[in-house]
């Protein structure tokens, strides 16, 4: 199933894979802002996911998506 952005950015949370793919970063750059801590995420028992309203900032876009 492809996911468009606004289906990413309209949840609460993403996947690293779905930030990667997102930000059109590759695996290693993508963990490595993690790990810095220049993406915020949450580690949820082995997965990390990744808020969304700081990615839409980022973006320029609303904190919380329209509807």
């Amino acid at each position: 199933m492809k996911h468009t952005h606004s289906d990413v950015l309209d949840k609460p949370t993403c996947t690293v894979e779905e930030f990667r793919k997102l930000m059109g970063l590759s695996k290693n750059p993508a963990y490595d802002a993690i790990k810095r801590g220049d993406i915020p995420s949450i580690r949820l028992g082995g997965r990390i996911v990744v808020p969304t309203a700081p990615l839409r900032r980022l973006l320029g876009l609303p904190e919380t998506p329209k509807g």
